[in-house]
């Protein structure tokens, strides 16, 4: 099966309700144009949360406030700095998502894997993940 984009949200405040998108453009260094986690040099630059696990829970896409859910892909898997192709973009996984106190409110233990923007480019609902080795393999 091919990984592929399940939705998209941006979140433009703090508990704001996110919005849900299309499409976004994620920026070098920074995250997803008009989100509100969007920090120049983060390590928590954009959330990735696989749809297989939000299904175990009884939980729909967003519910856990990730920017982007995905099928297909296991993120527990994949090593840091492996890099994701996803439309123009490339995405570096880096560390996973501990669970914090916004999760713990959603289900207790719940985490997600937080990737950085590594090549400026847009990306839909829908456009499949190629895994790429990192920059040391």
């Amino acid at each position: 099966m091919t990984a592929t984009i399940v939705a998209l949200f941006l979140c433009p405040a703090s508990r704001a309700p996110l919005t849900a998108v299309p499409r976004v453009q994620a920026l070098a260094n920074t995250g997803l144009e008009g989100d509100r986690h969007a920090k120049h040099g983060s390590r928590r630059q954009v959330l990735l949360m696989p749809t297989e696990i939000l299904d175990q829970l009884g939980l729909e896409p967003g519910d856990v406030r990730e920017q982007v859910t995905v099928r297909g892909l296991d993120l527990d898997a994949l090593a840091a700095g492996t890099r994701l192709r996803v439309g123009g973009a490339l995405l570096e996984v880096g560390i996973p998502c501990q669970p914090c106190e916004r999760m713990n409110e959603i289900r207790p233990g719940l985490r997600g894997r937080f990737v950085s923007v590594v090549e400026t480019g847009g990306f839909a609902v829908g456009d499949p993940f190629v895994v790429e080795p990192g920059p040391d393999a």
